[in-house]
């Protein structure tokens, strides 16, 4: 969605930017490209991330190898408080799905990893072999969204008991019985994106991204977000329309609402047909916009 990005963030050439997860770079170059005087921060914590953005050459583009939790620190230090827009493309990166020894993909046999940050010491292979039964149910319910989270908790216990679950065919074999006939390969990558999400905290970092953005960003600057499944795109659209990514109302006396943001439109932006013949993972894209109002 690299048009519409563009579009959403109206970027003028003397601004400032922040692209929050550089991964490819496709959408940091773009901004680079588009820019005169101004400058775009862009931050990534997936160490493949930082040799494509070394490999770059744009005096308008500094590149900050860290979570994007600490953007805000790193953007005092560079001596740019608040920015005209700020992009997140949430998720995991093409690039990080289909390297095998990532472990992030159900079609290649690797490690269960998961990392985005190879230097955590916690892998996905951590929490299928030492969370309880209660816990797998809560990950799996609540980051999965699985139906029978219980059943296919007890099987990954029962199944860790025989052998420690080391790769990803190994934790495929166990929860696939579970699988609909019909919809066997998105249960699975459901399952696979709930043991994801616990690795990385993508959620808490995302909560924690929006709130933070109320500092970084100008009024009459935006931010932009894409996001890849309900769980965070529904965070995103109530920090937008509500300022709480509780999406619980608040009005002044006035009855007028009290949020930090404007969404730019009511509806997220999606892919366009052109797009989807050309990259199918792309078909749960949304990307919603919001114009950062007056303090």
């Amino acid at each position: 969605m690299l048009d519409e990005v563009i579009q959403g963030l109206a970027i003028i050439p003397i601004g400032k930017y922040v692209d929050l997860t550089f991964g490819g770079g496709g959408h940091a170059k773009k901004i680079a490209d588009l820019l005169s005087t101004g400058h775009l921060f862009a931050f990534d914590k997936d160490s493949d991330a930082a040799e494509i953005a070394h490999s770059l050459t744009n005096n308008c583009l500094t590149f900050t190898r860290a979570p994007f939790k600490f953007a805000k620190e790193f953007l005092h230090f560079y001596g740019a408080k608040q920015v005209d827009g700020l992009l997140a493309d949430l998720g995991v990166s093409s690039h990080q799905i289909d390297t095998p020894a990532r472990g992030f993909s159900t079609r290649f046999d690797a490690i269960l990893d998961m990392r985005m940050d190879v230097r955590s010491p916690y892998t996905a292979q951590t929490i299928v072999n030492s969370y309880s039964v209660a816990k797998l149910t809560e990950l799996l319910h609540c980051y999965g969204e699985i139906s029978g989270a219980v059943s296919v908790a007890k099987a990954i216990v029962k199944a860790r008991n025989h052998r420690p679950i080391s790769t990803t065919y190994q934790l495929r074999d166990v929860v696939e019985p579970f699988a609909p006939k019909t919809k066997g390969n998105q249960y699975l990558s459901k399952i696979f994106q709930a043991f994801r999400i616990e690795v990385n905290h993508e959620l808490a970092e995302l909560e924690s991204l929006l709130e933070h953005s109320v500092e970084m960003i100008k009024p009459g600057g935006r931010i932009a977000i894409i996001s890849y499944h309900s769980l965070e795109d529904r965070l995103v659209k109530n920090f937008l329309n509500t300022g709480n990514v509780l999406g619980q109302v608040q009005q002044d006396g006035y009855g007028n609402l009290l949020r930090p943001f404007i969404p730019l439109q009511k509806k997220p932006f999606i892919p366009s047909t052109e797009e989807l013949n050309q990259n199918k993972r792309a078909r749960s894209a949304r990307l919603r916009v919001g114009v950062r109002v007056e303090s």
